[in-house]
């Protein structure tokens, strides 16, 4: 127990000297004033802590977590990212990405900052003839083995709703690289939607599926420019079967990235710059689409 005179100076309570004169120089007497100092020195503590140690602690851990919640992709790990994808096998690539985990930055972050860019860029590897059609599959297969497995490592951030909205997705009937869509499937799926993903199929097994399933949206990725011309049409088909008449069709891919006015023009209701700005869209799309009074 500190001294009288560090109390007294806490607290502003104690009087030392003459609060000791207050009690009996006896046995009884100094018990009672030893209990009086204690319980004193404890309102002190507790008071010290409160108005203290406590505040301090919050905001030493708000630093913290906004640390971590600061923890950003590099450029310079993306252009790192895609060769290394075409030179390792994907046991070597989950360890690579494991690494970027351990510094604290997160599952939906790595997928979408660091995987899906990446993926962009082997894309124009290939388009650039740096690298030919295989080792852009194999190294794509590779980074989709890598979503695939951290994905399973993380719980949802919610729990599959009972009635949760459905989505369905899709790499544009023609293109031959789909993963664009194991990514955004994964973030849907983690955000509570129950998904559905479809990849190397030809338009009439896409509306086929679109016209026997109740879908509250479809999204539809388009890795190659040259697939553009024919998205008008798979829209107005997948619209025509639909099981939802209310159904929400969104589009997303490097081209509408560059210019988000195409879509509507390709008759979708939206597109979003990234997997997670892409469930705002979606949430606010369907939400609105519900409210919509139907034709007839």
């Amino acid at each position: 127990m500190p001294s009288l005179a560090r109390i007294e100076n806490k607290t502003g309570q104690l009087g030392g000297a003459g609060l000791a004169r207050r009690y009996r120089a006896d046995a009884h007497g100094l018990t009672a004033f030893r209990t009086l100092a204690s319980i004193d020195y404890d309102r002190s503590l507790s008071t010290l802590i409160e108005s203290e140690i406590i505040p301090r602690l919050m905001i030493a851990h708000a630093v913290d977590i906004a640390e971590v919640a600061a923890v950003e992709i590099d450029a310079c790990e993306i252009s790192a990212l895609a060769p290394l994808a075409l030179e390792v096998e994907a046991d070597a690539l989950l360890a690579h990405i494991e690494a970027i985990l351990a510094r604290g930055v997160s599952v939906d972050t790595v997928m979408v900052d660091l995987l899906a860019p990446a993926a962009r860029l082997l894309g124009e590897y290939w388009e650039e003839d740096r690298c030919d059609f295989v080792d852009v599959t194999m190294g794509l297969w590779r980074l989709q083995e890598v979503v695939h497995e951290i994905a399973a490592r993380m719980p949802a951030d919610r729990m599959l709703a009972i009635g949760g909205h459905r989505a369905l997705f899709a790499s544009m009937p023609g293109d031959q690289h789909n993963f664009g869509t194991v990514v955004i499937d994964e973030l849907f799926r983690r955000d509570g939607w129950v998904t559905d993903r479809m990849s190397g199929v030809e338009t009439t097994d896409l509306v086929r599926r679109v016209g026997a399933d109740w879908f509250d949206m479809v999204g539809l990725t388009v890795s190659c420019d040259r697939h553009i011309a024919n998205l008008t049409s798979v829209i107005a088909a997948l619209r025509n079967v639909s099981k939802n008449p209310r159904v929400c069709i969104m589009v997303g891919g490097r081209i509408f990235s560059a210019d988000p006015e195409l879509a509507t023009q390709v008759g979708a209701d939206g597109t979003a710059s990234d997997a997670r700005q892409a469930l705002i869209v979606a949430a606010d799309l369907v939400r609105v689409r519900e409210q919509e009074p139907l034709d007839g």
